[in-house]
C-alpha cells in the first residue's frame, strides 16, 4: 500500500466532504472526497458516476453521500449505488489515522463486496 497525507483531521468537520487531490503511483491526480461521519473516515472518488460532478458538493447521511445534482446516493464504506439515476458504483479508498493527519492509498481501492 502507499500512503499519502490527505489532509489534516483539523480540516475536517463531521458530515461535509472536504475536496481533495491525491498524486497516486503513475503522478496522476486523483479527485477524492474525504468525510467524516460518526466518528469514522471515508475516501471516495469525488466524481458522480453519472453526471461527472463533485461528490464533494453533496449531502452526507446515514453513510451515504448523495449527488447534489440529480439525488444519485453512493455507500461511503463501498461506493455502491444505492438509487437511480446513477448505475454504475464510484471507487473508495483505504484511509488511516496517523497523528493529526489521515492518509488514503488512491493506488489500492477497496473491492466492492
Amino acid at each position: 500500500m502507499t500512503w499519502r497525507v490527505a489532509c489534516s483531521l483539523s480540516e475536517l468537520d463531521d458530515d461535509l466532504p472536504l475536496a481533495i487531490e491525491v498524486i497516486n503511483d503513475d503522478d496522476d491526480d486523483m479527485d477524492v472526497a474525504i468525510v467524516q461521519h460518526e466518528g469514522e473516515y471515508f475516501a471516495i472518488q469525488d466524481e458522480c458516476s453519472h453526471a461527472k460532478v463533485r461528490l464533494s458538493e453533496g449531502d452526507v447521511e446515514d453513510c451515504t453521500i448523495e449527488c447534489y445534482l440529480h439525488g444519485s446516493k453512493f455507500d461511503l464504506r463501498t461506493g455502491a449505488v444505492l438509487n437511480l439515476p446513477a448505475t454504475q458504483p464510484v471507487p473508495v479508498y483505504p484511509c488511516r489515522v496517523v497523528g493529526d493527519d489521515l492518509e488514503v492509498d488512491v493506488d489500492n481501492p477497496i473491492p466492492m463486496a
